[in-house]
């Protein structure tokens, strides 16, 4: 027996040290719900882990330009299915003022309305230089078109939109132009007259090329709008998959950076049962060095 050095307290210290240690990491995990509290804890799983939040608040991202993109298409969409309703009633009353039963005066109510509805087109897609003007929003008389969608002129000249639908610069989606006013498209031959350009020929409801102009511009407006479903299935398929790649970049960084609340909780009572029965046993070992007294007495 030796006084200078309790070896079996030095022993039981050590213990109770790593088991308090143990049990203070726990408590840590358990409080915050993360495993990694501090790099050392886990040195390559946090590195990875930051990889993944980063990828993941990209994908957060480029949801939303998906879901903007989409929001313009119907926007744009909406636009078009009302001018197609618009060229509609005009092709109607372009053909019911053919009708020989009516008088000059019929014929003229005919064209009060027709000419509205032209003029109706016109604040949609605006006026100004014809088909030629790369400004992205040419105006009508000073003012922003009504067709535009925060401030972006849907149915001008502008350059194509690469919007970025994933997680790297290179995952992009090109929306193009809807330049319903390029020269020779349907609408702007119908709406490019004699009342915005006098060296235009006039195209009225009883024109003989009124007809075959509507169809035209009708076939145009279609054409436009197909081109506009086939962008929104393809969101919709963005969309989706980025969905699906979110949920699993989110699985994969809880299982490196989630506590495991079941697991920690049993290691807890474990380390929390060693630590009282380190502390009993430091105690004892303590009093050990008293029974040498006993002997010297």
């Amino acid at each position: 027996m030796v006084i200078n050095t309790n070896v079996s307290a030095v022993d039981a210290a050590g213990s109770l040290q790593r088991s308090s240690k143990a049990l203070s990491q726990s408590l840590s995990r358990l409080s915050s719900g993360t495993k990694i509290i501090k790099p050392s804890d886990d040195a390559a799983g946090l590195s990875v882990s930051e990889k993944l939040e980063a990828q993941i608040t990209r994908l957060s991202a480029a949801k939303v330009n998906t879901q903007n993109a989409m929001s313009l298409l119907q926007t744009a969409d909406g636009f078009l299915n009302s001018m197609g309703k618009v060229l509609n009633r005009m092709s109607e009353l372009s053909v019911m003022a053919t009708d020989v039963t009516k008088s000059p005066a019929d014929v003229a109510l005919y064209g009060i309305e027709f000419d509205s509805l032209k003029d109706q087109l016109r604040n949609v897609v605006g006026s100004g230089p014809n088909g030629t003007d790369s400004d992205a929003n040419w105006d009508m008389g000073g003012s922003q078109p009504s067709g535009s969608y925060n401030g972006i002129s849907l149915f001008g000249a502008r350059a194509p939109m690469n919007i970025v639908v994933g997680s790297s610069s290179d995952q992009t989606l090109t929306i193009g132009a809807i330049n319903l006013r390029e020269v020779g498209g349907g609408i702007s031959n119908l709406l490019w007259d004699n009342s915005v350009d006098a060296t235009q020929s006039d195209i009225g409801v009883s024109s003989p090329e009124a007809i075959d102009a509507l169809k035209s511009a009708l076939e145009q407006v279609a054409g436009e709008r197909a081109g506009i479903g086939a962008d929104q299935s393809r969101l919709d398929v963005i969309g989706v998959q980025l969905q699906v790649q979110n949920e699993n970049l989110e699985a994969a960084n809880s299982r490196i950076r989630d506590v495991d609340v079941a697991e920690e909780s049993t290691r807890m009572a474990k380390n929390n049962i060693l630590v009282q029965s380190g502390t009993s046993m430091l105690q004892q070992a303590n009093s050990l060095p008293e029974m040498v007294l006993r002997l010297l007495n």
